[in-house]
């Protein structure tokens, strides 16, 4: 989870880079900039979060309570959505734009 998260910001990185190389920053781009850039956000934040909750694991006693255990089932499957949705919301910027 964490490395396609990973994937995620540098292909929202790698998109940002070429969008302004082959078209500028203008008002047709501004948009798709912006959700490039939210997608990007989003998936640093739950990367952050899913490293955290797993060093909280790992440094518990020798077996983690149930309800840290509840939580990282909440925040994988979280963590999922938003990779599938930023997945989905590069590849029609890709689209949208002819990058494919």
């Amino acid at each position: 989870m964490q490395r396609l998260l990973l994937q995620i910001i540098n292909q929202a990185a790698e998109l940002e880079f070429t969008i302004l190389q082959q078209f500028g920053e203008t008002e047709a781009t501004i948009a798709e900039l912006d959700e490039i850039q939210n997608v990007k956000e989003r998936a640093i934040s739950y990367y952050t979060r899913l490293y955290r909750l797993l060093l909280q694991l790992f440094q518990s006693p020798p077996i983690a309570d149930s309800a840290t255990l509840d939580l990282l089932t909440r925040s994988l499957t979280q963590t999922q959505a938003i990779a599938n949705a930023g997945q989905a919301s590069l590849s029609e910027i890709k689209r949208n734009w002819n990058l494919q």
